[in-house]
């Protein structure tokens, strides 16, 4: 009966942990997309969104994958420590997706912000346009 409880409390509290550090994500983050999208409200909510979609597909397989246990607990200590092995591995993966994320968004914005910039160097001089 140890593992059902284990399988439960596991199931539980890593689509409860998913959906905060998604709803964290999405809400805190668009203000980032917003800016590396130059103002474009619109598109940094879609892709904001389609991030969000991903990220439980991703994470929720994941979980679901990692349920079965290699062993059965045979008491309380057991299930507490299978609990946490398995719940801190979620967590590192979920961590993982989120500065891959940051790490992928940052470049965005930097090229983003590139493009507005000046040229590194003056012009020298200015040629004619070409008579007609």
């Amino acid at each position: 009966m140890y593992i059902v409880t284990a399988y439960l409390i596991y199931l539980v509290v890593s689509v409860l942990l998913t959906v905060w550090v998604a709803h964290t994500l999405s809400k805190n983050g668009l203000i980032f997309l917003v800016d590396s999208f130059l103002g474009n409200r619109e598109l940094a909510n879609s892709v904001n969104h389609l991030l969000v979609v991903g990220f439980y597909l991703i994470n929720l397989g994941y979980v679901l994958l990692a349920l079965r246990a290699a062993s059965q607990p045979l008491s309380v200590q057991a299930v507490i420590e299978l609990l946490s092995s398995k719940l801190g591995v979620v967590m590192l993966v979920l961590g993982a997706m989120h500065f891959t994320n940051l790490v992928i968004f940052s470049k965005m914005r930097k090229r983003a912000m590139l493009r507005n910039e000046p040229p590194p160097v003056g012009p020298q001089r200015y040629v004619a346009p070409p008579a007609v």
